[in-house]
């Protein structure tokens, strides 16, 4: 069967990908009263009477609300908040299967960022978190500002932020296995959207020193006028500063690192040929890659990445935010902050040792069952350390009880899979 009808298969057959199912038994009168009338009004309550006790008697502790506008999902741009709502659902599957969290998708029909602040604003009592999803930018960080303005909950940017975790973390190990230095190599980005701005920064925190960003009019510079916004202005103060000038083949003369979120066939052989012996190449375009791992190692390169599970190095986003939220929900974070990013880099990128790295494995594979609680252990103590914790566990006990929750989930599966369920 092709690949397209058997996808529209596989989601015909089921209705969709997720659904709700109760946490406890209602097999008689006892636990009707328990679950609903009369018992459930002693929750109620003591939670009006001390609302923090909403995540001690629900589930809200352990929910993510995945807000889309549907205006930039996958590599299918603005498809609307409808067609996006598949690519959703798929993304609360990771969320449970990754994480043990609990998302539920929220495909709002508008592109207004105050009217989708607003909601988040208002659905905050049921939510213990916010992901914002496939939004386009420069709305996306008018919006994510505006929810982190508005919320005490973490909120995060999978776009940009997850990127950032994965892209940062499969860099450091692909610069000790080149035995290169983050601060000592010229890094350029293809594109300058909230992808590349928000990974630029996590990369600039890691100790990269020689960062530049090129769109459509050629490198960003502080003072170039013509096709800038207020992010892409911020973002030249600290980037490129010699203020180099031309397009991304001069870019690429003397790199040692392109990371490509841009669009298909973006960087060519030639340019790539241009860029420093052993250099590094981070193809993220999806469906289609920057440049084909074959040529890009044709040309030169050491290492090749992609967000491809067809090829070695698939930078994917799974590898983070199921970790990163596991760990913010556990220790009651009132934010996702830059250190928790940066600490759920260096976890990720920790996981192999370095006699392992290879050129083909730089990063774990998406479905290595051993990323989402280091990530989250690490992400739970950078919580602690810089202040935005509010709950009294560990990190030890947060990556076991990930480990607990997902292997619980695995087990399930398998019973799915058995047909005991």
């Amino acid at each position: 069967m092709e690949s397209r009808e058997k996808a529209l298969k596989y989601h015909d057959d089921h209705r969709g990908k997720i659904q709700i199912v109760s946490k406890v038994p209602v097999r008689n009168q006892d636990d009707l009263s328990l679950a609903y009338t009369p018992g459930v009004a002693e929750p109620c309550r003591e939670i009006h009477r001390d609302p923090t006790l909403v995540n001690r008697y629900t589930n809200r502790a352990n929910t993510v609300a995945i807000i889309t506008d549907g205006s930039a999902v996958l590599g299918l741009g603005d498809i609307g908040p409808a067609a996006g709502l598949p690519v959703m659902e798929g993304k609360s599957i990771l969320f449970k299967m990754f994480g043990g969290v609990d998302a539920f998708p929220l495909c709002v029909d508008t592109h207004d960022p105050e009217k989708i602040v607003e909601l988040a604003r208002l659905l905050e009592p049921s939510f213990g978190g916010v992901n914002l999803e496939d939004v386009a930018a420069p709305r996306a960080f008018e919006i994510e500002a505006g929810l982190k303005r508005e919320l005490s909950i973490p909120v995060f940017n999978d776009d940009q932020h997850g990127t950032a975790v994965v892209v940062g973390a499969a860099l450091l190990n692909a610069l000790r296995y080149t035995r290169k230095r983050i601060d000592e190599v010229r890094i350029v980005f293809n594109g300058a959207g909230a992808a590349a701005i928000a990974t630029t920064r996590l990369l600039l925190e890691l100790g990269a020193k020689d960062v530049s960003l090129v769109d459509r009019a050629g490198l960003l510079y502080e003072g170039r006028e013509g096709d800038m916004n207020p992010y892409k202005a911020d973002i030249a103060r600290v980037t490129n500063l010699e203020r180099r000038q031309g397009d991304l083949p001069r870019a690429l003369q003397g790199a040692d690192v392109f990371i490509g979120v841009s669009v298909a066939g973006a960087l060519t052989m030639e340019m790539a040929r241009g860029m420093n012996p052993d250099s590094i190449v981070f193809a993220l375009a999806n469906p289609v890659p920057e440049i084909w791992p074959v040529h890009a190692l044709e040309s030169g390169a050491r290492v090749v990445g992609t967000g491809r599970s067809d090829f070695p190095n698939q930078i994917n986003n799974v590898l983070g935010f199921p970790g990163i939220f596991r760990g913010a929900l556990d220790v009651g974070a009132t934010d996702i902050n830059q250190a928790m990013r940066v600490a759920a880099a260096r976890a990720l990128a920790g996981l192999i040792p370095e006699d392992q790295l290879r050129d083909d494995y730089i990063i774990p594979n998406p479905m290595d069952r051993r990323v989402a609680p280091v990530v989250a252990a690490a992400v739970a103590e950078a919580a602690n350390i810089s202040g935005v914790a509010t709950g009294d566990v560990s990190p030890e006990w947060v990556g076991k009880h990930c480990r607990t929750l997902v292997d619980e989930i695995l087990g399930t599966e398998e019973k799915i899979l058995e047909g005991d369920i």
